[in-house]
């Protein structure tokens, strides 16, 4: 299994916090660093000291790191125009050499959208509108230099496009679809995507998932072992009963009681978590940090938790 580390800076970090956490993810093995693209803070935090865009700081990190892949789990499609979310993608591909993945969703926190100015339409339209983003990102990055790309939607219109600039992965990044639909996304999934993500779930309802979208890839005509199966989970882990229980009270987890969403204990519950996970299907672990000052933290889940399950 792939870990990667996933982060959700809306709830305040600047870009320099990010990027220590992005250089300790890449000094310790882990796969990618991930992170949330939203422009507000959730719950009780205000968020100091302000969100940042989520492809402009993976812009920056693509030239502060070396190997890590990078990405977005995930962006709403309500956030920008395909057009140029295709070609900030391709940029930051291109700043990376080729390291990253875009995660892309229908979107669902209407108070950010309304604390900026942004449209957010019923479910039915956010889904209208990813189906024609995914369409048309794609089809972008997969015109041949040279030719030109046309897109008639219902929601966007392209007209001789010349599709540029163009990533350095081909045919295009890996795309990430997930969540719990239970018609269009495993269709949409089967049809564009790298990547399932089956986020802050128990095991049994993974597997469902799992098998729902490898059901839509054969109605699909697709193999279905050429889709990534992943999942995510906010996780605290210390190295001791004490240490799970210091770290767990700053993110605001009970050790008691986590809930699906969250892995919390010691490096050995961790493991046996994450490899039930594995026996479900995961190939990918996204490891949800939410203290992102506590780059120990970061240190005892590459020694005692990725040297055992990678």
């Amino acid at each position: 299994m792939l870990l990667r580390i996933f982060t959700e800076p809306q709830q305040g970090a600047t870009y320099d916090d990010l990027l220590a956490v992005a250089r300790r993810t890449e000094e310790c093995g882990f796969d990618a660093f991930f992170r949330s693209d939203h422009y507000l803070a959730m719950g009780d935090g205000d968020g100091l000291p302000g969100s940042t865009d989520a492809w402009i700081t993976l812009a920056g990190l693509a030239r502060d790191t070396s190997r890590i892949k990078l990405g977005t789990l995930v962006s709403p499609v309500t956030f920008r125009h395909p057009g140029v979310l295709a070609i900030s993608v391709a940029g930051v591909d291109q700043m990376s050499g080729g390291r990253v993945e875009l995660g892309l969703g229908a979107g669902w926190f209407e108070a950010e959208h309304q604390a900026y100015g942004l449209d957010f339409p019923d479910t039915p339209g956010r889904f209208d509108l990813l189906e024609e983003q995914l369409e048309l990102i794609t089809g972008l990055w997969d015109t041949p230099v040279g030719e030109k790309y046309n897109f008639d939607g219902e929601h966007y219109q392209i007209k001789d496009s010349p599709a540029l600039p163009k990533p350095v992965q081909q045919p295009h990044p890996p795309i990430i679809v997930g969540g719990a639909g239970k018609k269009r996304t495993p269709a949409l999934t089967a049809k564009y995507a790298s990547e399932f993500n089956a986020g802050f779930r128990s095991v049994e309802e993974t597997k469902a998932l799992f098998d729902r979208v490898h059901a839509a890839c054969e109605v699909a005509g697709r193999d279905p072992k050429t889709l990534t199966l992943s999942t995510a989970h906010t996780v605290v882990v210390g190295k001791d009963d004490a240490e799970v229980r210091r770290r767990a009270a700053v993110v605001g987890r009970d050790p008691e009681n986590p809930g699906d969403g969250s892995i919390v204990g010691t490096p050995a519950q961790i493991v046996d978590h994450l490899g039930r996970l594995a026996a479900a299907g995961s190939q990918t672990h996204y490891l949800q940090v939410l203290d992102l000052a506590d780059l120990d933290h970061l240190d005892l889940l590459a020694s005692d938790v990725l040297s055992q399950v990678s």
